[in-house]
């Protein structure tokens, strides 16, 4: 797809190069069949998920590919460009029924299936922030939620303040979630009963200080402490109850 000709805010006229989206949606006629943007995302995905973000550069993903470096690079400008269709591909997976009013069902939903994506592909917590905001994918997820949220009075910057802090809370708890998952892998810690006993010395030797009383008790009477579901979930209705209650709605 050619560059096109679009005037500045100075009245002169510059040569824009299509965005990756545009590119995505309008392919080019004489586009190569066999090697597609949404080829080049799902094999990127795959390889993520297989080996993890850093296995994730334009040589390994052309040899999956069975192409040449350059003919990837014919697609896709670099890294960021990799990254953005990668993040966009498994959004496009979130989705709440259109029948779906309520605001509370509506972003509920939409961050229980956004922990599930998290889980399945961890390696979404190392892509740069600004590239979550620019895919479409992305962006009717965001539409979706903050449509759901508009019908209730709200002023503009308090109904994206609303969701950003529920967005907030599914990221840092699901990375939370991610990095205790990784640092018992590395450590061959199969359960939690197992971690504990392995963390038992630093532990014991902390609580036995009488500095951490209600962390105590914690430890000896919790019984949710290896069901991260269950936290989540709960944590992420005292963020909807806040909304509610601070929002009225």
């Amino acid at each position: 797809m050619a560059a096109r000709k679009e005037e500045d805010g100075k009245g002169e006229s510059r040569l824009v190069e299509p965005s990756l989206w545009e590119r995505l949606e309008r392919p080019a006629p004489t586009q190569r069949a066999s090697l597609t943007l949404d080829r080049i995302a799902a094999a990127a995905v795959e390889l993520a998920d297989e080996e993890g973000a850093a296995a994730v550069t334009m040589r390994r993903l052309a040899t999956k590919l069975g192409v040449a470096p350059m003919a990837a690079y014919r697609h896709v400008s670099g890294k960021g460009d990799l990254w953005a269709l990668m993040f966009d591909r498994v959004s496009a997976q979130l989705t709440v029924d259109d029948a779906v009013g309520d605001w509370r069902e509506v972003l509920r939903s939409f961050a229980l299936q956004t922990r599930d994506m998290m889980l399945r592909h961890p390696w979404l917590g190392q892509v740069p922030t600004p590239l979550i905001q620019l895919t479409p994918a992305r962006m009717a997820v965001a539409e979706r939620q903050l449509k759901a949220l508009a019908g209730h009075g709200l002023d503009t910057d308090s109904m994206m303040a609303a969701f950003r802090a529920v967005g907030a809370f599914v990221h840092g708890a699901t990375q939370s979630e991610i990095a205790l998952r990784e640092y018992k892998r590395e450590n061959g810690w199969d359960s939690g009963d197992e971690t504990r006993r392995a963390l038992a010395p630093q532990m014991n030797y902390l609580m036995d200080t009488g500095r951490y009383p209600t962390y105590r008790k914690y430890g000896l009477s919790a019984t949710r402490k290896d069901d991260p579901a269950w936290e989540f979930e709960f944590g992420l209705d005292c963020v909807l109850d806040g909304i509610a209650q601070r929002l009225g709605i």
